[in-house]
């Protein structure tokens, strides 16, 4: 018949839509369900403690400990704690002392690389700095 439309092969029937719909009507009320469920989603959450927190004894002085030791505060990683030795290795070398105080004060932390105030406020009950004579310190660089 050329006046009769013809039907196609990618319309759907009525069965088919049926199920498409009953299949979409699941999937939203699943996601629905699984938002209401999860509604308070953090995608990275920060740990409260390091993950090597209970290996930390006491406090710790910046200017003498390895890179695992400070790996364990929290807030600090593997990363960040190889900076921290690496920036002290690389003063003491430019310094050509080997035994230099890098860090005297909580502040002296701040020049490397990815530490800022947070993570020195989080850092500051866990570490312990020397107490020496200024004259003493200078004479050294």
């Amino acid at each position: 018949m050329p006046g009769a439309p013809h039907p196609s092969r990618f319309t759907w029937t009525d069965s088919q839509r049926r199920v498409l719909l009953v299949l979409l009507t699941i999937l939203l009320i699943s996601l629905v369900a699984r938002y209401a469920l999860n509604s308070m989603y953090v995608s990275d959450p920060q740990l409260e403690t390091g993950p090597r927190y209970g290996e930390l004894a006491d406090r710790i002085d910046p200017n003498t400990v390895d890179w695992q030791t400070l790996a364990a505060l929290p807030g600090i990683g593997e990363r960040r704690a190889r900076d921290i030795v690496e920036y002290r290795e690389r003063k003491r070398a430019q310094a050509h002392a080997p035994n230099l105080v890098v860090f005297r004060v909580p502040g002296d932390l701040l020049y490397v690389k990815g530490v800022g105030l947070g993570i020195l406020q989080a850092l500051q009950p866990f570490l312990l700095f020397p107490t020496t004579d200024r004259s003493a310190t200078t004479q050294a660089l």
